[in-house]
């Protein structure tokens, strides 16, 4: 396959991230939005190493990966914190 395919598909990724991100207010899908865009970029750096025949892109790759995860974990505990606090008391 081609690299443009492979840019193209990780535009349409990134733009449908970037529409959830500006247009939901749930923060759970605003998440999950943010998760589709690093994985888009992800493609990006991915493609590019296989085309230039290097091993960067994927370092990069593992890089963002933990990021990542370190973000979803933080972010759905503060969100959980959040709906914690929320709640009536009773």
């Amino acid at each position: 396959m081609n690299l443009t395919y492979y840019l193209i598909l990780a535009l349409i990724l990134f733009t449908i991230g970037v529409i959830g991100v500006l247009t939901r207010r749930n923060a759970i899908i605003v998440f999950m939005c943010i998760e589709l865009m690093l994985n888009s970029v992800n493609l990006v750096f991915v493609a590019f190493s296989a085309f230039l025949g290097t091993i960067n892109g994927q370092a990069f790759v593992f890089f963002i990966m933990t990021v990542s995860a370190a973000e979803a974990a933080i972010g759905l505990a503060i969100i959980i914190a959040l709906f914690r606090n929320k709640q009536p008391s009773t």
